[in-house]
């Protein structure tokens, strides 16, 4: 079966006040061939040229419908809900205006949907973050290509791809079981949209093809809804979206409803968490309000919770306000999860939060080694080294035996890490272990270009830990003292080579790496340009 007859799909995209990046969405669904029989682009009452930029496209592509609101819906579910009740293929896809279809996206998702007779097919998308073009996995390792679920109840786990744009719905499907967004101002409302899905109990076929590139602009004047995060009021619309899609999957089946419960305490609650800033009403008003709804949820599903999620929500519990340690809470809160120091045991010897919060840390002691949150400072050892400091766990990593450490430079836009040499680690008197490990900038940057990164590479550092026990541990590193200042080095085969340390959003260590005088003078701006956007990196 060739594109030309395939099934047809309707490719509806939305779209407010985008005219600038509208038509290369547009675009982008037109190029996926015969395949897609109509674009339908609703424009939800936009104030600025969307209108005529769609309009001037429908002239000239007569695949392309332009629908106009007259008044603005407030959110995105309405003007979805207007694509597919004016949708007359036998698939719908949807597409926002600021994000694109990757060259094929639709010929593969509607081949698997007719081999299964999937009602509902996935495949993988990526977030790709602007301008530098990091493109950052969704929800890796959750979809296995080539898998047919038959029942969501199969696989609970589905509840936490709450997209609804990396999927292709049989239009009957939607029909059949009345399937909609939620109307008007409703943040969030893929997850009720996609709760209501999984509650159909569609088969679902999964594909490993990339159909959808979300574009992630931080810098822009008018960041998107989830990016949004400047007052509570995100957090309180993320909490309401997630009670209303609990409560549709509990009813269609408690398994379902216990997942997307835990999906909160290991997903967005710690995602929020993480960057929960420094201002004081903030802090006290997401307090509150992550209490009062944690405080709803079954003491069944808080116990399947991973044991630092669990933690979290113990501390959140036992104090009304934010505690002068909650910089820690936002470190474990991190991914990978860090405890930072110090550590105190209660009056039982079991290890606590803290000497003036002492909550026990519930089942520390079971976890396997490669789990613990421990964490691993490093401050500069001089050119070409940093020294680090692997701080003890309540005394578990001391049964363990710490034996080595390695560096690690992950690119932060995907592939394969680079691993330097192992460095025996050595005891020190505070009750930790510490090691010199040396690393090579100039041959990092090659490696840089050679996996495709050319004028300026991102990393993140972590350390790899072996123990004399067998097991090992793997986590990201907390940079220390003057560690963060930038160098210029000269390279015999760049001439120069700008490197950048910085710190994450969650407080680990990254690396910028600018090769040659391009690469260094688009670091520059780069960098001027955050600051004076206000947005840091991480």
């Amino acid at each position: 079966m060739n594109s030309s007859n395939l099934p047809t799909v309707s490719v509806v995209v939305i779209a407010y006040n985008d005219a600038g990046l509208v038509g290369e969405a547009v675009s982008s669904a037109l190029a996926q061939g015969p395949v897609v029989t109509e674009v339908i682009a609703v424009n939800d009452a936009s104030s600025d040229g969307t209108a005529r930029v769609l309009d001037e496209l429908a002239a000239v592509h007569p695949r392309l419908k332009a629908v106009h609101r007259t008044e603005n819906s407030g959110g995105c579910g309405t003007p979805r809900n207007d694509g597919i009740a004016a949708a007359s293929g036998r698939y719908v896809l949807f597409l926002d205006s600021d994000d694109i279809l990757p060259p094929g996206a639709v010929d593969a998702l509607v081949r698997a949907a007719e081999e299964h007779a999937a009602p509902v097919t996935v495949g993988a998308a990526v977030r790709r973050e602007l301008p530098l073009h990091h493109d950052v996995p969704w929800m890796p390792g959750l979809h296995t290509p080539g898998d047919v679920i038959e029942r969501p109840v199969d696989r609970p786990d589905l509840v936490r791809d709450t997209l609804c744009v990396n999927k292709l719905y049989a239009r009957s499907f939607l029909q059949e079981h009345g399937l909609r967004f939620p109307d008007g101002r409703f943040i969030y409302e893929d997850f009720v949209f996609t709760a209501r899905v999984l509650a159909a109990a569609p088969r679902i076929a999964v594909i490993g093809d990339l159909v959808y590139v979300w574009h992630v602009r931080r810098s822009a004047a008018q960041v998107s809804i989830s990016l949004d995060r400047k007052d509570v009021g995100n957090w309180r619309s993320r909490i309401e979206a997630h009670r209303t899609a609990a409560a549709i999957l509990e009813e269609a089946s408690p398994v379902l409803g216990s997942a997307c419960r835990v999906k909160f305490l290991e997903y967005d609650l710690r995602m929020y968490l993480r960057e929960l800033g420094h201002d004081p009403e903030y802090r006290a008003a997401w307090w509150t309000l992550t209490r009062e709804y944690v405080d709803t949820f079954p003491a069944a599903d808080i116990a399947s919770a991973a044991a630092h999620a669990r933690w979290i929500v113990s501390v959140l519990r036992a104090t009304g306000t934010p505690p002068a340690d909650v910089e820690r809470l936002t470190r474990l809160a991190a991914e990978p999860p860090r405890l930072l120091p110090p550590y105190a045991n209660g009056p039982t010897g079991a290890p606590v939060w803290s000497e003036e919060l002492p909550v026990e840390l519930v089942g520390l002691a079971a976890l396997p080694v490669a789990d613990l949150p421990v964490t691993v400072d490093a401050e500069p050892a001089g050119r070409g080294a940093v020294r680090i400091r692997l701080h003890d766990l309540y005394g578990r990593l001391a049964e363990a035996g710490p034996v080595t450490a390695q560096l690690s430079f992950l690119p932060r836009a995907g592939g394969d890490p680079v691993l330097a040499q192992p460095v025996a680690l050595h005891p020190d008197r505070s009750g930790g272990w510490v090691a010199v490990l040396p690393f090579r900038l100039a041959d990092l940057a090659v490696t840089g270009r050679r996996q495709g990164l050319r004028r300026m590479q991102a990393w993140n550092v972590g350390v790899g830990v072996r123990c004399a026990d067998g097991s090992s541990l793997f986590t990201s590193l907390r940079p220390r003292g003057r560690l963060l200042r930038r160098r210029a080095l000269p390279s015999s085969r760049y001439g120069v080579l700008l490197a950048q340390p910085y710190r994450t959003g969650a407080g680990a260590l990254a690396l910028r790496l600018a090769p040659g005088a391009e690469g260094a003078l688009y670091l520059v701006r780069n960098r001027l340009h955050r600051s004076r956007s206000g947005r840091g990196a991480g």
